[in-house]
């Protein structure tokens, strides 16, 4: 994961302000700091594609598609533990909330039809996933189960924010006074 982007970095700045723009402001979704705070991390997280690609199998390969996320997170198949279901389950939900939000054009290649993901239900399987996180209510879990019922139940809210997040980097990019000098 990204932990040199601290509290005051201005990447996380950003992240908070693109955040707190779309979805309070321009949404008018207001389900409290902690999700902010959640997506606001995400997207630092997201930001390599370790973090993107964080779910690993027990031989140590990095585990990239939902039907193999799945197995993964299945007490009854890979899992070894609960906690591993969360962690995936939670991981999902994520994975599949920043590429349809972020990159939706993304979504073409996961649900190509020779991939094992090619009749995932998105939002369905992202909402479901939270859904799953979120029923782990005990320590030290009890803090984010809230917060996961709430990403689950407007995982499509979500979606739309995000995607007004990622048209804010792209303004950001395109503005006249940016210095920074990636512009063709």
């Amino acid at each position: 994961m990204n932990r040199e982007i601290g509290d005051h970095h201005p990447l996380r700045d950003f992240f908070v302000d693109a955040i707190d723009e779309s979805l309070n402001r321009r949404l008018g979704i207001d389900d409290g700091e902690d999700v902010k705070e959640y997506l606001v991390q995400m997207l630092i997280n997201f930001i390599h594609n370790d973090g993107i690609y964080d779910i690993r199998n027990a031989q140590g390969r990095r585990v990239e598609t939902i039907a193999e996320m799945l197995v993964e997170g299945d007490v009854r198949l890979n899992a070894d533990s609960f906690d591993r279901e969360r962690e995936v389950h939670k991981h999902i939900g994520d994975f599949l909330l920043f590429w349809s939000g972020v990159y939706p054009e993304f979504l073409q290649y996961l649900k190509a039809p020779t991939s094992k993901d090619a009749v995932l239900d998105v939002v369905e399987q992202g909402r479901f996933s939270y859904h799953v996180a979120s029923t782990f209510e005990h320590p030290p879990y009890a803090q984010e189960a809230e917060t996961f019922r709430k990403l689950s139940s407007r995982f499509v809210e979500y979606q739309i924010g995000l995607r007004l997040v990622r048209s804010s980097f792209e303004g950001f990019a395109q503005r006249s006074d940016w210095a920074g000098g990636f512009r063709a």
